[in-house]
């Protein structure tokens, strides 16, 4: 044997160490899952939060890369500041003034869509074991991020009308939250609308109680019903404490993925510093691109071509439940946004019915991983934008085929 020459096995490896436990508590998002389980085409699914793609205005975002490809190369290509493009905040902040919320663009961060700014918020505002109150129920992806955050996360009892203010000041009350958050307007998943009054009540909870509230709004825009409701960030008592969250992906287009918060300057600051451990900056590109458009096209006329097809598919929706679903069904009729939500009469289950449901090519969200609190598993999400009236009718169809093969 030559010096140095090993003899026997070597020992084995020593395994690498777990996971953080944040991983392992947080599980992934049933709604991916399913939307993965629904790709084939044959599927008419009304399972994601999806714009309709043959809606994009694909010429105008198109026009508007080249024209920042031709015209400011080196600029466009180039890194550029965390706190997002100049041009883009400006016309992000005369919209939201146009909408009645005065608001200095500098007052906004640039975001990979809505889904980051919340990341960043969790980030600034939340230390482990922190009470965050959500309505019940709320958006998932929330939820994943206050769980990553290892906050303390607690539902509050809302009805057809959003979160019950006298609910939420006992749960104030109860567990010293340090922040509220809500989708006050079509919200995810029940396309509910929190009336004036009550945003005023919660307003004044937050003012009362010293508590953030993030107001997260990426279908405000899209209103086919009814009267616009101010956003909690315009009532005086909410101004000081209010994060207002938008997003481009469903008034422009998802794939940008760009979207944008609205804060008070200090936790605004604190946002940023977290967003440079994070990305450093949103796609320059992507930005100006943006901007650009803004600038040269009239999204307001696209948005009104965009709220009319989907007032349509709302009505194709909601006006054919009731010979899909089973008798004793109940369901809302929103004035905007992209969902519906359903619940089956006692007894039944939406998670055990999908899976007859997509043996017939049909498919839903149930509506049990929305909540916060104990499920209810009668309850399901449809989204009536992806499909055209003539599709959502057919999918409708096949959906009665599947409650009746359950039934028996």
């Amino acid at each position: 044997m030559t010096p140095g020459t090993l003899t026997g096995s070597a020992p084995a490896a020593a395994p690498v160490p777990p996971l953080a436990a944040r991983a392992a508590s947080v599980g992934s998002s049933p709604v991916r899952e399913i939307l993965a389980l629904t790709e084939r085409p044959e599927v008419i699914s009304f399972a994601g939060g999806l714009p309709a793609p043959e809606l994009f205005d694909a010429d105008g975002i198109r026009a508007a890369y080249d024209r920042v490809l031709t015209e400011e190369p080196q600029r466009v290509l180039q890194y550029s500041t965390t706190e997002g493009d100049p041009a883009l905040r400006a016309a992000v902040a005369g919209r939201l003034a146009g909408r009645g919320l005065p608001t200095d663009p500098g007052a906004l961060l640039v975001t990979t869509g809505s889904q980051q700014a919340l990341t960043l918020l969790a980030t600034a505002l939340l230390e482990p074991g922190d009470t965050v109150l959500v309505e019940d129920p709320t958006y998932l992806a929330a939820l994943q991020c206050f769980g990553f955050a290892g906050a303390r996360v607690v539902p509050v009892r809302s009805d057809e009308d959003g979160v019950d203010p006298e609910a939420l000041a006992e749960a104030v009350e109860r567990d010293r939250p340090k922040l509220l958050y809500l989708v006050p307007t079509f919200q995810n998943p029940t396309g509910r609308t929190l009336p004036l009054a009550r945003r005023q009540a919660v307003a004044e909870i937050a003012a009362r109680n010293g508590l953030w509230l993030v107001e997260d709004d990426p279908y405000g825009e899209l209103r086919f019903a009814g009267e616009p409701v101010p956003w909690l960030a315009s009532l005086p008592r909410a101004a000081d404490r209010t994060v207002l969250l938008g997003s481009f992906s469903k008034v422009m287009a998802p794939g940008v993925r760009l979207g944008w918060l609205r804060a008070p300057a200090a936790l605004r600051r604190a946002c940023v510093v977290a967003k440079q451990s994070l990305d450093l900056h949103c796609s320059t590109v992507d930005q100006a691109a943006a901007a650009r458009y803004l600038a040269d096209s009239d999204l307001d006329a696209h948005l009104a071509r965009v709220r009319e097809a989907y007032r349509q598919r709302r009505d194709a929706l909601v006006d054919g439940l009731a010979t899909a679903l089973p008798h004793g069904s109940t369901w809302n009729r929103p004035e905007g946004g992209m969902f519906v939500w359903a619940r089956l009469p006692e007894g039944h289950d939406a998670t055990a019915l999908l899976h007859t449901a997509v043996a017939h090519d049909v498919a839903y969200v149930p509506g049990a991983p929305f909540f916060a609190g104990p499920p209810d598993h009668a309850a399901l999400r449809l989204s009536f934008t992806t499909h055209t009236p003539k599709e959502i009718s057919e999918g409708l169809d096949r959906l009665g085929q599947a409650v009746r093969t359950v039934a028996g």
